[in-house]
């Protein structure tokens, strides 16, 4: 029959249909052909409709898809699809659905053949239109008054409907799937659904992304992608609102994070290789580096980087309407009762996750989002003292930086610099930018004429210059870092350099450069040794918390906002009475410093093999007195380099726009 109609299209025409192909339309034939599927009678015929039905609409370029005899039976193909999990026609079926959605690509606007309304009690009995959840399952056309045993082996009670008048009313069909509507004088209106049955192509897709055959899973998660891809705003929106495609993936999200063991170890979640959706290919008896409740962990991972990626690719209704159902159903339902808990433990394991997702989630609707869960809407106003936290689970989460438990403290600290690091203008404006606005931070003093002659000399008014700053007098002379070549490729200063307010960028290198003094100083004995090196050394050992804060202060140090340069990087700032700058809580830092060094014996040899050793120069593995305190020696010379040398990027950075 296929090579029949096949033969005679090419024999005509392009466009014109020839007596065959009338035939097995006006005949109805594709509807018999389903209803010998339905039973699969004889045995194999359902197989070999899927089959035919496959290339049928493979093979065949006339477009006879939206005909009535032939889209109502491939509706109702599409919908015994996935019925049954592991179904010996299950590659049939998936090719059958590749098939239809490859049309639907070609003829967007035929997407709405296929979607059906789960609400449709909403619209009022349509004449001539198609139920989708008439008694059955099958489908019915609203004129179609039900018999007299229908009637009576229907339960329920006659309720009261104002759409059709004050004495309308319906009786609601055995399988609470429709309403069989009356006039009050008797007249049969039609069936009305009230029922969310999702019988339609997106349905059938979302039950065979769960078949055990991964070929299978990756095509139906394929097909779905196509879907949501279309450019058709109509569709879109049905997708959106008129099928269970937003709760069906939540859904199966949330059911992956449930079957995550509470017994996972926070550095596995962390050291996991990337996932991604299409290549969850893992093996347990070949994996060398398995753990506990990887194979769970890399499936939960794998359904969230599809749903990443479906949203990425989806049309902005759909994403937007995915995006607001994670939110709402699985970060806020799930995600937060979990962050929220007291366990220490299980606020680890919680946080953990919570930073892996953040590092995974790309698409701009599902990461906005994500900082609306975590952060809040975006605000106008600074905070204000004593005012309530909103949301409560970001004033948590701020509050654990600075926890009882090191290992808290560091995992919530990942947490907010993966955070920091993601697109979303919103995530710094709600962390830091909202506060500094107003640049309340700084003590206003009005200029005076001694001002404009300084400023007048390239000098900030009322800065201190650093040569005559008591705390680095000694250390200036003669220091290492005033003569490194790096500090060379700075321009030269204009005479009107620093009226615009910028502190000089040669004062506030050196001013973070010697804010540590030399006996403190160990970096020079070592070489290859930096900042960075001492970052990915770290992911190797027990963190260091302080390793930790000052990599996402660094992190912050990088925005170019002025008024955060400013308040991070300006060592020369009048900070107002109360405030604090990083700079002045590092002097009061290296001020207890240098009185806790002086207890040391033979401070400068400790402190030269503790670097060597974090750095993997030396094997020792004996223990050293004060190592928390040499540890953190080291990290804090690091640091201020690191400032130094952000500033300095930075300068170069604005000069060359």
């Amino acid at each position: 029959m296929l090579e029949i109609l096949v033969e005679e299209e090419e024999e005509r025409e392009s466009g014109e249909m020839g007596p065959c192909m009338e035939y097995l339309l006006q005949h109805k034939i594709l509807e018999t052909m389903y209803t010998l599927s339905t039973a699969d009678c004889p045995p194999g015929m359902k197989q070999q409709v899927l089959m035919f039905f496959t290339k049928l609409l493979g093979r065949i370029q006339q477009p006879i898809l939206p005909h009535i005899n032939v889209y109502r039976p491939v509706q109702k193909l599409v919908r015994l699809c996935g019925l049954v999990q592991a179904a010996p026609t299950e590659n049939e079926e998936m090719q059958f659905l590749c098939t239809v959605c490859a049309k639907v690509k070609q003829d967007p606007y035929l997407v709405n053949f296929f979607l059906e309304n789960k609400d449709s009690h909403k619209d009022s009995a349509l004449n001539n239109s198609l139920s989708p959840c008439a008694p059955g399952g099958e489908m019915k056309r609203n004129t179609e008054v039900p018999s007299a045993g229908t009637m009576a082996d229907a339960p329920g009670e006659r309720e009261p409907d104002q759409s059709h008048g004050s004495t309308a009313s319906s009786v609601r069909c055995a399988n609470d799937l429709a309403y069989h509507e009356y006039s009050s004088n008797g007249l049969y209106l039609g069936v009305r659904a009230t029922c969310r049955r999702e019988c339609n192509l997106v349905h059938s897709l979302l039950t065979l992304i769960s078949s055990p055959d991964g070929r299978i899973a990756v095509k139906a998660c394929e097909g779905l992608m196509l879907l949501v891809s279309l450019p058709d705003a109509t569709a879109a929106q049905n997708l959106a609102g008129n099928t269970a495609l937003c709760e069906m993936l939540t859904q199966r999200l949330t059911t992956l994070h449930h079957a995550l063991p509470t017994s996972l170890d926070p550095l596995d979640i962390e050291s996991l290789q990337p996932v991604n959706w299409g290549l969850d290919g893992y093996n347990q008896k070949e994996d060398t580096a398995a753990f506990p409740g990887k194979r769970t962990l890399i499936s939960f991972l794998s359904w969230l980087d599809y749903c990443d990626q479906l949203i990425k690719e989806a049309h902005e209704v759909t994403a937007s309407a995915l995006a607001v159902a994670i939110r709402r159903w699985f970060f806020v339902q799930v995600l937060e009762p979990q962050l929220l808990q007291m366990s220490e433990e299980g606020i680890l394991v919680s946080t953990a996750l919570l930073a892996r997702i953040v590092r995974q989630v790309e698409s701009q609707s599902l990461l906005g989002q994500l900082v609306v869960f975590l952060l809040g809407k975006r605000r106008l106003h600074p905070e204000e003292p004593g005012e309530p936290p909103q949301p409560i689970l970001r004033q948590r989460l701020i509050e654990r930086c600075d926890h009882i438990s090191d290992e808290v403290s560091i995992m919530t600290l990942k947490t907010f610099e993966t955070l920091l690091q993601k697109p979303h203008p919103d995530i710094l404006w709600n962390l830091v930018l909202q506060n500094l606005q107003e640049r309340n931070y700084m003590e206003y003093k009005p200029p005076t004429q001694e001002d404009a002659e300084i400023a007048e000399n390239g000098q900030i008014a009322g800065a201190v210059d650093l040569e005559e700053d008591p705390l680095f007098g000694d250390v200036l002379s003669g220091n290492q870092f005033l003569s490194s070549d790096w500090l060379y490729p700075s321009p030269q200063l204009s005479p009107e350099h620093g009226k615009d307010g910028k502190t000089e960028v040669h004062k506030v290198v050196n001013s973070f450069l010697c804010i540590v003094p030399d006996e403190a100083k160990s970096s020079y004995q070592v070489e290859g040794t930096g900042y960075d090196t001492y970052l990915r050394d770290a992911h190797k050992q027990p963190y260091n918390v302080n390793l930790q804060i000052t990599s996402v202060l660094s992190k912050l140090a990088l925005f170019p906002h002025p008024h955060l340069h400013e308040f991070v990087l300006d060592p020369y700032v009048n900070m107002a009475s109360g405030c604090r700058s990083l700079f002045s809580v590092i002097v009061r830092v290296v001020g207890d410093l240098m009185v806790r060094i002086q207890r040391i014996p033979e401070f400068n040899s400790r402190l030269l093999m503790v670097r060597r050793r974090l750095v993997g120069l030396d094997p020792d593995t004996s223990l050293i007195d004060h190592l928390t305190l040499l540890e953190g020696v080291i990290v804090l010379e690091e640091f201020c380099k690191e400032l130094a040398a952000v500033a300095f990027v930075k300068h170069h950075a604005e000069s060359t726009l």
